[in-house]
């Protein structure tokens, strides 16, 4: 209980606003949301964002519904909503702007400009995100990939592995990717 009121404080000073009062406020969220530390979900404007079932946010995922770029010129600020659909993972520092619908089963890469609609099926990366691959395509890939490269289970991470299990990873790994659970 402590731990949690620790990290609910760690949140605020950092200037997130938790899940909960964002959904007080009116953000819709389906079912096994997760997002992850300094996660940016536009407060002002939560109303206009809605998140479907099992989504997860990595680090540093900035959501915005308003673009203040023409505040200062026009005397007015743009909103739009934002639409996750089902099945989605955003990749660390993503940045999703307004106006912009991300259909289901989708994995945008880290580091992404979200600026235009995701059909459903897709990988995307870049600035701004463009489609890469389909889903089926990117499973394929790294199914066959799988095959040849180090596989971990849960005891291979923080919490549960050991130090010469560090070890055997870092040597595992020193020409390529691994996979775990």
């Amino acid at each position: 209980m402590l731990l949690k009121k620790i990290r609910g404080l760690r949140k605020k000073l950092r200037g997130e606003v938790p899940t909960e009062e964002l959904v007080r406020r009116g953000l819709t969220v389906g079912k096994n949301f997760s997002r992850q530390q300094n996660c940016i979900i536009d407060e002002s404007h939560c109303w206009l964002i809605t998140i479907g079932d099992n989504v997860g946010f990595a680090p540093n995922v900035h959501i915005l519904a308003h673009d203040a770029s023409t505040k200062r010129f026009l005397g007015y600020t743009k909103i739009g909503r934002v639409i996750f659909g089902n099945n989605i993972h955003v990749g660390a520092g993503t940045i999703v702007l307004p106006n912009v619908k991300i259909g289901n089963n989708v994995i945008i890469g880290a580091g992404s400009v979200v600026t235009k609609d995701i059909p459903d099926n897709s990988v995307v990366v870049g600035h701004p995100a463009k489609v890469i691959a389909s889903l089926e395509d990117f499973e394929n890939k790294n199914k066959k990939l799988m095959e040849n490269r180090p596989i971990y289970n849960k005891s291979w991470v923080i919490g549960s592995i050991s130090e010469e299990q560090k070890e055997k990873m870092k040597k595992d790994l020193e020409d390529g990717l691994g996979y775990i659970i």
